[in-house]
């Protein structure tokens, strides 16, 4: 080439394409989508079964993992697989979701049969209503673009953008329809971040038994700075003999006292410590005591029972190796 190549244009008109196809696709979230949509949520014993072909099929898989991971159980089971065993695994009270732009896939098509036969039914995909499948489905979604955004229109790329948004908004719009929570999103994503910002609880990272630091209320100054020192955690909370929370002192006090001229080697820690140091429950969620945390502006935490004993302590770092920031 005695030019260099436009690759910036060339992007753009693909997001241009792509973009009015998408526009093109509001038309077809009609009375059909409702039904597909009241079909899968209605089918409470049963999965969404995901089916397409080349880039159907990559479409598909990730359709069904969206749905998956938002409250609806589903997998993708490949049609030419299918047809060779791996229709067993899907049951008579599935919902079967078929992706075929040109709505003429042979691998799908040879499959309705069974399908039929087994009552299951389909809701199919496709850019042709007129198509074999549109017109042996249950319910059929049209998912017909202006122009594939490959200039030699051979390429499956508009309609694939296409037929994927239509599978996020039905995902979606059955989330909404089932009430599906955070905290639900965590429980099938427990390794995520978002999952240990859901799940994790304030005893799972807490510091305890030997870990804790204590002192008695007529310890000096200089115990406690001793105790604060060997437990690490920038703080030392103030107990009686039952380990009742009387108070705490941090390293912020020490600056303070130190300011007041108080001298350390004769004061008593009950002299100077916090008497109302905000407190949490140890079953109390990560993610809830780090906002506690930055409301109250404090790098440290103690942790109670419902008797005001204290069971636990943590700060700002535990949460930050724990991920939870």
């Amino acid at each position: 080439m005695s030019e260099k190549f436009d690759y910036q244009s060339a992007a753009k008109q693909v997001l241009k394409t792509e973009i009015a196809g998408l526009v093109e696709l509001e038309k077809y979230i009609n009375d059909d989508f409702v039904h597909a949509c009241e079909l899968m949520l209605n089918s409470v014993t049963g999965k969404i079964i995901v089916m397409g072909m080349g880039k159907s099929g990559h479409i598909g898989r990730k359709m069904a993992a969206t749905f998956a991971s938002t409250g609806s159980s589903a997998f993708f089971v490949h049609p030419g697989e299918a047809s060779h065993g791996d229709l067993g695994m899907v049951e008579e009270n599935d919902v079967v979701i078929a992706i075929s732009y040109s709505g003429e896939s042979n691998e799908i098509l040879s499959l309705f049969p069974i399908l039929k036969r087994r009552s299951i039914r389909v809701i199919s995909m496709t850019g042709n209503p007129e198509s074999s499948m549109a017109q042996l489905s249950d319910i059929h979604l049209q998912v017909t673009i202006p122009e594939e955004a490959c200039p030699l229109g051979l390429a499956p790329t508009t309609s694939t953008t296409a037929t994927l948004v239509l599978g996020d908004a039905m995902a979606i719009a059955l989330l909404q329809a089932r009430g599906f929570t955070k905290e639900d999103f965590a429980l099938s994503h427990p390794g995520g971040a978002l999952g240990r910002k859901l799940l994790l609880l304030l005893e799972d990272i807490m510091h305890s038994g030997e870990e804790l630091p204590k002192v008695f209320p007529q310890a000096l100054v200089k115990e406690a700075l001793l105790e604060i020192s060997q437990k690490g955690l920038g703080m030392t909370t103030i107990v009686d003999h039952d380990d009742t929370l009387l108070g705490l002192f941090t390293d912020g006090d020490l600056r303070r006292i130190l300011d007041k001229k108080i001298d350390i080697h004769n004061a008593k820690i009950y002299e100077v410590m916090t008497h109302s140091p905000t407190t949490a429950s140890p079953k109390t969620l990560a993610v809830e005591g780090l906002n506690l945390m930055q409301d109250k502006r404090i790098n440290g935490l103690i942790l109670v029972d419902s008797n005001r004993k204290v069971v636990g302590a943590l700060n700002m770092h535990d949460l930050l190796k724990a991920g939870v920031m």
